[in-house]
């Protein structure tokens, strides 16, 4: 992985005007307030007995971090959001604004920065444990619920 083409993608991000309607291209999903972007995408896991996918996890939350770290300088320490009560919440049938209530589903907690009228997140996202893990760049005007 490459943190230098990661910041530039998403800078680019921050940058981007939000569509009209919802679009998805190739790994980038967007929507009239947010854009979710896979920065990188592992392997999947169908024959594996465990060890490979967590030394996958492991790099790709070090990647997060890494990444964070370098964003901290930009806008300080970011805020770890769980999105596990988001989850809960939506099961009992609270609707939860995009890109959360999706994000939910399949991203344990974001590294979250409030940038002018936007909100910047990473996060490591793995739908299933046999499917690749993919780190994520979100950038939404839509607040944290």
């Amino acid at each position: 992985m490459d943190r230098a083409q990661h910041l530039v993608a998403v800078d680019e991000l921050v940058g981007r005007a939000f569509p009209a309607r919802a679009e998805r291209s190739g790994f980038r999903d967007s929507g009239p307030d947010h854009h979710v972007v896979a920065l990188a995408t592992s392997e999947e896991f169908w024959e594996d007995d465990g060890t490979r996918r967590l030394a996958v996890e492991e790099q790709y939350e070090a990647e997060r971090d890494g990444l964070s770290t370098l964003l901290a300088a930009l806008w300080g320490p970011p805020q770890v959001f769980s999105l596990w009560s988001v989850f809960d919440r939506s099961m009992s049938g609270e609707h939860i604004p995009e890109p959360w209530g999706v994000l939910s589903n399949h991203t344990p907690d974001l590294h979250l920065w409030r940038t002018g009228e936007r909100w910047v997140a990473l996060g490591v996202s793995q739908w299933d444990k046999e499917l690749p893990f993919q780190l994520l760049a979100v950038v939404t005007t839509v607040d944290p619920p």
